[in-house]
């Protein structure tokens, strides 16, 4: 009868310090179900996309100072960044001075923080919302920008509170990009992706869409809720992400899209594939729509 496994002595993020305090050996701390993710800083395999453990990981080595910042104080906060490669880094930032330098597992930013910039979230010290959009701004495309700007008016971020973080940094990076994303921004954004192809409707110049727009027929009957519409053009565009594989929800589309079109509707359908694969073919069909309606 084969020898079952030995299960992993690491349950938690550790150092090498705290895992011998708690009696794992260096053996263990070599075993396969856990991720050495610094020279001296190690996570079990199952937490390694769990951003909280990373964090909490990244931390045992970091001063007291540090503060959970840029993309990874996004994403605590909730909010997802659409258009950056996959960066497994904890960022954080540390006052000017503080002796702390990049490492496999972190990003270092170094700033002056004032208190009101400073939140806790998910029981770290984080970045506020309003200083981790400043700093996205600072880093991200517009188009990125506009998607995490949407979904924080989406929940309740007051617009006069961007203004007034914009006027307080006046000159400083970023600053610029985020006066141009601020009046597009728009709380009824359906999905990240949703934005960033509303920002490339934007820059191409064509006429800006309402959002989750009602269609109905001419005897006012319900037809579908959309998420960008021209109604003067009667044209309509449908993003497409994972969910509509499922096979009830795609043939519910698929429903709706035959209503649609029966009642005059141009309906546009396009995935993450076309808006970030060939955005130059996404605008040629919309402006070639919008023009015929």
């Amino acid at each position: 009868m084969p020898t079952p496994p030995v299960p992993p002595r690491v349950t938690r993020p550790t150092d090498r310090r705290r895992a011998r305090r708690e009696g794992v050996s260096d053996w263990h701390l070599r075993h396969r179900g856990v991720v050495r993710m610094s020279r001296d800083t190690y996570l079990p395999r199952a937490s390694v996309d769990d951003v909280r453990s990373r964090v909490a990981a990244v931390l045992l080595g970091a001063p007291a100072s540090a503060v959970v910042s840029h993309l990874t104080a996004a994403s605590l906060w909730g909010f997802e960044v659409p258009l950056v490669r996959n960066d497994p880094r904890v960022h954080l930032t540390v006052p000017p001075g503080v002796g702390i330098r990049h490492r496999a597992d972190r990003r270092v930013h170094r700033a002056a923080l004032a208190d009101w910039q400073i939140a806790r979230r998910a029981g770290f010290r984080v970045t506020s919302p309003g200083r981790t959009w400043l700093d996205l701004a600072a880093s991200l495309p517009p188009a990125a920008l506009l998607a995490a700007t949407d979904q924080m008016l989406a929940r309740r971020y007051p617009r006069v509170a961007f203004e007034r973080l914009l006027e307080a940094r006046r000159g400083a990076r970023g600053v610029r990009t985020a006066r141009r994303v601020l009046p597009v921004a728009d709380r009824r954004a359906g999905s990240p992706m949703e934005s960033v192809l509303r920002w490339f409707v934007h820059e191409a110049g064509l006429p800006a869409p309402d959002l989750q727009y009602v269609v109905r027929d001419a005897a006012g009957a319900f037809l579908g809720k959309v998420d960008m519409a021209w109604p003067e053009q009667r044209v309509l565009v449908e993003f497409d992400g994972d969910v509509h594989r499922e096979r009830r929800v795609f043939v519910e589309d698929v429903r709706r899209q035959n209503g649609l079109v029966l009642t005059g509707w141009t309906v546009l359908r396009f995935t993450s594939a076309d808006v970030l694969g060939r955005p130059e073919r996404v605008l040629e069909v919309l402006r070639t729509a919008l023009a015929a309606g």
